[in-house]
């Protein structure tokens, strides 16, 4: 049903404010990860034996995802009562100032045990404000939108993937600037120094767009109870999916983006051909991010995310072998097919999935709570990954890992009903009648 108060100008507006508040979000968020395998080990953990430093490294890197759920419970707590565009203005600051201070930190060899400190320190504040960032951005397309809700919510999911983009680039186009020293020195300060401007320009779209009318229309009615109360009440087994379904999406996401950077470096390619070939797969991933998402309004989500998580479970098991190889050819199909087509069509759907599983006074909560600790396997597995190549397990047991848990994507998505055609104006609990499927 149409909603009296939608508008295309502001759809338009919320869309764009979405899509580069997840672009400013996520360039600072997975800097932060790139930074992690290419740069942190030797300027943060200088102490420590090479491996054991990237494991560190990415030890950090993790904390970020532990804080994103507790970042989605308080600003959905607040989303849900007083509105989703105040959040959002709040989240950014927060990612800004927080990432142009990274830029600012003195090194172990400065400061010696302070340095990782408080670049965990930061790095959590990152984590508590992507997380509240992702289901406010989500929900003003989403309920902006009369129609297409999965191609309109996707933008914000796209951000990622171009956030890697300006990110990747950045870093290249510093290591590019300066020799090997220069770069460890202070060259990889420049692109987090950077997030300064963008939280410029993001502040200034974002002012722009009006609160979405699903939220004020059921704003007159005082919600009884705090939203997580609803969510842990009304929707637990919704809740509990949601994570499932994300989670493989997430591991994925982590070895493509992440772990695969330092295991291609470590086999012998050089950085900057290994980030070339990032940057071309995140380009391709955003493009593929909207037209899977577009897909789903057609065929429904659970068809677009099973096939996604189908083929990645079976990518899993070729990724490193064509790696191996030291092919640059291999390496960057490896990447570009793997982020851009099979994990994007796993991923991109979720973004209306989520936001159509939970109703309006405990959405941003719900939909937050449930992506963000689905996202915790982005933070567990380049760590955990690590560790296992580390102690000599082999690529196959990582192969095998990421499969098992894309399988468990697919059995937390058959166990959801089909949700595209959702009106957001109704409970879903409503719904649940329905059978599953279209």
């Amino acid at each position: 049903m149409t909603h009296p108060h939608f508008s295309r100008t502001q759809l338009r507006r919320a869309v764009l404010s979405s899509y580069l508040g997840s672009v400013i979000e996520y360039y600072d968020f997975l800097l932060y990860a790139t930074a992690s395998a290419v740069v942190f080990s030797q300027v943060f953990f200088s102490n420590l034996d090479p491996l054991v430093g990237t494991v560190a490294s990415f030890g950090t890197l993790a904390t970020g995802y532990i804080a994103r759920p507790l970042g989605g419970i308080v600003f959905g707590h607040f989303g849900d009562r007083i509105g989703r565009k105040k959040m959002l203005i709040i989240s950014m600051i927060m990612m800004g100032v927080g990432s142009t201070l990274i830029g600012l930190l003195p090194t172990y060899a400065q400061i010696g045990v302070w340095a990782p400190i408080l670049l965990v320190f930061l790095r959590v504040v990152q984590g508590f404000a992507v997380g509240g960032e992702w289901g406010g951005a989500v929900l003003m397309s989403a309920e902006h939108a009369s129609s297409r809700r999965g191609l309109w919510a996707s933008f914000t999911n796209a951000g990622a993937p171009s956030g890697v983009v300006l990110s990747t680039l950045a870093l290249a186009a510093s290591a590019g600037l300066t020799g090997e020293q220069e770069f460890l020195a202070w060259g990889w300060r420049i692109p987090f120094l950077l997030s300064i401007l963008l939280l410029a320009v993001g502040l200034f779209v974002r002012a722009k767009v009006a609160e979405t009318p699903v939220f004020a229309e059921a704003a007159a009615e005082k919600p009884a109870r705090p939203p997580l109360f609803e969510v842990l009440r009304h929707h637990p087994r919704n809740l509990a999916l949601s994570v499932g379904v994300g989670f493989g999406a997430f591991v994925a996401q982590a070895t493509l983006t992440t772990l695969l950077i330092s295991y291609a470096v470590e086999v012998g390619f050089p950085r900057s051909t290994v980030l070339n070939a990032l940057t071309l797969s995140s380009v391709v991933a955003a493009v593929g991010i909207i037209g899977f998402s577009a897909l789903s309004d057609r065929v429904g989500r659970r068809p677009v995310v099973i096939g996604g998580a189908v083929a990645m479970a079976v990518w899993a098991f070729l990724m490193f072998p064509m790696i191996n190889s030291r092919s640059t050819l291999l390496l960057t199909l490896v990447v570009v097919v793997g982020q851009g087509v099979v994990h994007a069509a796993m991923y991109g759907p979720l973004a209306a999935l989520y936001t159509e599983l939970f109703s309006t006074r405990s959405r941003y909560t719900g939909a937050s709570l449930g992506y963000q600790i689905s996202g915790l396997g982005a933070g567990i597995a380049p760590v955990a990954f690590a560790s296992v190549l580390a102690a000599g397990g082999g690529t196959i047991v990582v192969s095998s890992i990421i499969a098992a848990f894309c399988l468990l994507s697919v059995g937390c998505i058959l166990a959801l009903r089909e949700t595209s055609t959702t009106d957001l104006s109704v409970d879903p609990e409503a719904a649940a009648a329905v059978p599953a499927g279209r």
